[in-house]
């Protein structure tokens, strides 16, 4: 025993490199297997719908390995990768790169979850242990090794589906395919991260360090929530999209006739119908681009030269009889119907402006806060700082997702596809400018007002709540004649309400107030009077919260308020007479025993 204890003691610990390694390989192997999973089943999801597509097609062109070689190719351009298309008629390779960004949504949903897992450290011991303890620890691995080990395993992925996927008709195009895949898996596995790790601010204030210090506040506003301009461009991208969206619907319902014939004559049975209606399904989002896009004025390009906007609309080239196609606008001079659509553009100004207004009016965060003072409104200057910020978020957000959304469809005529980003910018620039500003102001004005110019009216409301009360020459106390009289008239009688009244019923000397009258019950403003006087003329001075015992509605009042010296408590109710039995009937007296 004491042998095994001897060598016990002369165990050395292991070093500090050992331990970190030790430490740090489990995280990491477990995010690159994590990263990994999310790749296999982004890539099974888009075999088993080609699959699935190729079955039930009445005229496979390919077997087994060209559906899963498309399959591939498909899943990288759901990444942003462009495609090249060798099977065309001219011999020479033709480009793809218009990507449907519904898409997009399926690798970055699986890379988010892979990261938030990843950092979590994959186990449910530590999860239970930490909602026994109750602390809320920060996840087990760090954000770092997650991070890597997701990306990477991602990419290890996605180079050999690249390689596979170049054996098919759709090859991928290497320069986009080495760009867009890895910036896609960077993004989305920094987004799981940092939402693992409860959205700190540090990262977002040091990529806001290139703002100035009085512009960061209003895109990261306090406890990690967005300021008031990142909301507010939010607002303006919402309603942007959705003006767009609706445009495209209205537009395809009033095209009716001809959506429904493309369809039908596009493709023949059902499977290849079902195709295409998950191809228009996929592509709903870049038509709401295309749609605000031409809302904003520049429009959309529907091949190269072929521009389409509310003005006028170009020709547009011979292209097959795809539905969504039927939305757009015939070619010639805009009327009022087209025109119409700058309504889009005008409501999401308004959105804008509206946003930011209500948060200058109420400062910042709106509203107060228990045994808080009530925040100022913000300036004119602070106000427009804060919509024309929000105007350009708006703009950039649109320039994104103009570029995301188009592309191009082959060589020649069908190389430009869609909006052109930076014309785009620049036109959401120039409406929310226009329209954003003012309205943030204007309203901010209106809701900040000064209220100078309803004090007569809130005078004439006093008097006639209050019947003709009256203060006393140095404006404290709010006891009245007519308060006290009313009072005495309800507690003490009639007699009491003349003595209160200041007349000596009995005709004593010195015709003042009877004695009854000066212990009289006195009677106190309502809320609505009160409401009505506090900081109108300076004579009442606000409640103040007690330091003991903040927000639960006891308020401490000013030692201005004058009370009587004594209350007279008023004379008890009458009450009945005691209740006496009713006399019984007489009743027969039991016999006498003999």
């Amino acid at each position: 025993m004491a042998v095994v204890i001897e060598m016990t003691a002369r165990r050395g610990s292991p070093s500090p490199l050992l331990t970190r390694m030790r430490d740090r390989s489990p995280g990491l192997a477990d995010g690159f297997m994590g990263g990994a999973l999310a790749a296999v089943l982004g890539l099974a999801s888009f075999a088993v719908l080609v699959t699935l597509l190729w079955i039930s097609s009445p005229y496979p062109d390919s077997g087994p390995g060209g559906a899963m070689h498309v399959a591939a190719a498909l899943w990288l351009l759901a990444h942003g990768a462009e495609l090249v298309r060798t099977d065309t008629l001219s011999g020479a390779p033709a480009p793809l790169g218009l990507s449907p960004l519904l898409l997009l949504a399926l690798p970055v949903w699986l890379l988010h979850r892979a990261a938030r897992d990843a950092t979590d450290g994959g186990g449910e011991d530590d999860d239970l242990e930490q909602d026994a303890e109750g602390d809320a620890s920060p996840p087990p691995v760090s954000a770092r090794t997650a991070w890597a080990g997701v990306v990477l395993g991602y990419l290890a992925v996605a180079a050999p589906a690249a390689l596979y996927a170049a054996g098919g008709v759709l090859r991928p195009s290497w320069v986009w395919t080495g760009v867009c895949v890895p910036l896609v898996a960077v993004v989305a596995a920094g987004a799981g991260v940092w939402s693992a790790y409860d959205r700190p601010g540090r990262p977002l204030r040091r990529l806001l360090g290139v703002l100035p210090s009085g512009l960061r506040p209003l895109v990261l506003g306090p406890d990690r929530r967005p300021g008031i301009a990142a909301r507010a461009a939010a607002a303006g991208v919402a309603a942007l999209l959705g003006g767009g969206a609706l445009l495209v619907v209205v537009s395809l319902v009033a095209h009716g006739a001809t959506t429904q014939a493309g369809l039908l004559r596009l493709t023949e049975g059902w499977s290849g119908r079902f195709a295409v209606l998950l191809l228009c399904v996929a592509l709903v989002p870049n038509a709401a681009v295309w749609g605000a896009a031409y809302a904003l004025g520049p429009g959309f390009a529907l091949g190269a030269g072929h521009a389409v906007g509310p003005l006028s609309s170009a020709p547009a080239p011979l292209l097959p009889p795809f539905p969504l196609l039927a939305a757009v606008p015939e070619a010639g001079e805009g009327t009022w119907v087209h025109w119409a659509a700058g309504a889009v553009p005008l409501v999401a100004g308004v959105v804008v402006g509206w946003t930011v207004a209500k948060a200058a009016a109420s400062g910042e965060r709106g509203g107060t806060r228990p045994g808080g003072t009530r925040a100022a409104p913000w300036p004119a200057g602070r106000t427009a700082r804060a919509a024309a910020l929000a105007s350009v978020l708006c703009a950039a957000v649109l320039a994104g997702l103009a570029a995301l959304s188009g592309g191009p469809l082959g060589s020649d005529v069908l190389s430009r596809f869609g909006p052109v980003w930076w014309q785009v910018a620049a036109a959401t620039l120039a409406w929310l400018s226009l329209l954003a500003i003012p309205t943030a102001v204007g309203a901010r004005a209106w809701w900040g007002r000064t209220p100078g110019s309803e004090e007569s009216k809130i005078g004439e409301q006093r008097k006639k709540v209050t019947g003709g009360r009256t203060r006393k020459a140095d404006g404290r106390g709010p006891f009245t004649r007519a308060g006290v009289a009313g009072i005495a008239g309800v507690a003490g009688g009639t007699e009491a309400a003349e003595g209160a009244r200041g007349g000596d019923a009995s005709g004593g000397g010195g015709g003042g107030p009877a004695p009854d009258a000066l212990y009289a019950p006195y009677t106190p403003y309502t809320s609505y009077e009160f409401d009505a006087l506090q900081d109108r003329d300076g004579d009442l001075e606000p409640y103040d919260f007690l330091p003991s015992d903040p927000g639960r509605g006891r308020y401490q009042v000013p030692a201005s308020y004058e009370t009587p010296a004594s209350y007279e408590t008023p004379a008890p109710y009458e009450t009945l007479a005691p209740y006496e039995a009713p006399d019984q009937p007489d009743r027969p007296s039991p016999p006498e025993s003999p």
